[in-house]
């Protein structure tokens, strides 16, 4: 069977790519090596929030087909790889997922294929790590078939800007190849932009969100100091929000978590180290974000003490255990090492999430919300989810540290 496009990796990234490809009236597969990912998919149960099930069982109702055979790929006219690139256990970039999803590309490929990367990446991968691979078999990038890379710009949550209207970076191993990825793409997408060259696009990744990963260091940083100095940082921080030029708004937080902009820098800052750069800037933001938990737990144990109770035995409620508000995904979640430091620190730590619900590595989850506000020593909101009646937590929390400025009234100690 031949498709238009075989989507390698369907999650966060690759099933919203699906979705959008579909609805345009493209003939598309799906592949991954989860065998529990492809049967939910075929049963038309979505596990990626920014794909409601009811939209995913459209898109099967359109020929969209879930697989785990890889041969799906060598009737495929454009290969595009969405496949995870996180951090290993030694905190450097893991490009493993890739490397295998290359493999099993390279084994199925047939001549005139246009494959293109979408996975983040330090610049050079697409040249030099994926290409060497895809060409194991004979075939000659820029001669045989066309490679390019695009880099993914999902954000979870997001209802304004989608796959459609977000514009998209795209580049090719050669010129034509570009321009083969770029005619794919502008058939459901509104906006192109091609790139010098693979390695530019994949460097453009890489700093929207290291970006994004500095000012939020930047805005954590000065979160703890305004608190050194009895200043209220969110006061601070709608003021400079008018300014309507030169100034865009960022907010303080327990620290970075997702997919993205806590993975991202380490690939740019990995790369700078084989080169032998120095990034001082993006280096720093990674200590000042990498310090966040910490300087939450010390609030917490400073609001406990100030009503005379020990953090050793104390009973600590956490709010919103996810990444990001409204948005299930607890990957590289800073709830984890608060709980932890916590917890060593001697107290019972328990957690409530109405999106992400029960997380295996917190433990069992608060069954009951207002029981475990009203038996709490302290409440800790990490994300204010949108469920969350904030003035409701206000009034029945013993202590309330707010690290999202959000929740109303004067008796609610703030980040």
């Amino acid at each position: 069977m031949s498709f238009d496009l075989v989507v390698v990796g369907v999650g966060y990234v690759g099933l919203p790519l699906a979705a959008a490809a579909t609805a345009s009236g493209m003939a598309v597969a799906g592949y991954d090596t989860s065998p529990e990912v492809v049967r939910t998919l075929t049963e038309g149960r979505s596990h990626v929030p920014d794909v409601p099930s009811t939209e995913l069982r459209a898109m099967r109702a359109r020929g969209f087909t879930p697989t785990t055979d890889p041969a799906v790929i060598a009737g495929a006219e454009t290969v595009v790889i969405c496949v995870p690139t996180g951090l290993g256990p030694d905190g450097r970039p893991d490009l493993g997922a890739v490397l295998a999803a290359a493999e099993t590309v390279s084994d199925h490929l047939r001549p005139g294929t246009l494959v293109v990367l979408e996975s983040t990446s330090f610049p050079g991968t697409t040249d030099e790590v994926l290409r060497p691979v895809l060409e194991r078999n004979g075939l000659v990038a820029g001669e045989d078939f066309p490679l390019g890379y695009s880099p993914e710009r999902i954000d979870p949550g997001n209802r304004r800007y989608g796959i459609r209207n977000t514009p998209k970076v795209v580049s090719g191993h050669t010129p034509l190849c570009a321009k083969h990825c770029a005619t794919f793409y502008s058939r459901f997408v509104e906006s192109v932009v091609v790139a010098r060259g693979t390695r530019e696009a994949e460097m453009a990744k890489l700093l929207e969100n290291t970006y994004r990963y500095v000012n939020i260091a930047l805005v954590n940083e000065i979160a703890v100091f305004c608190d050194q100095l009895g200043v209220d940082v969110w006061d601070v921080l709608h003021c400079a929000a008018t300014k309507p030029f030169g100034f865009q708004p960022f907010t303080p937080g327990p620290g970075v978590g997702g997919h993205c902009i806590p993975v991202d820098p380490r690939y740019l800052l990995e790369k700078a180290r084989r080169e032998g750069a120095q990034l001082g800037v993006v280096e720093a933001a990674r200590r000042v974000d990498a310090s966040m938990p910490s300087y939450v737990v010390e609030r917490a144990v400073r609001m406990l003490s100030r009503d005379g109770v020990s953090v050793d035995g104390a009973r600590i409620l956490l709010l919103g255990v996810s990444y990001k508000a409204d948005v299930p995904d607890t990957r590289e979640s800073a709830a984890f090492r608060i709980a932890d430091e916590l917890s060593a620190l001697g107290a019972t730590v328990t957690y409530h999430d109405p999106v992400a619900g029960e997380v295996p590595a917190l433990g069992p989850a608060a069954a009951d919300l207002d029981s475990a506000l009203r038996t709490s020593d302290a409440t800790v909101l990490l994300v204010a989810h949108s469920g969350y009646d904030l003035g409701h937590l206000a009034r029945n929390a013993r202590l309330l540290l707010d690290v999202t400025g959000s929740v109303p009234g004067e008796e609610v100690m703030r980040l």
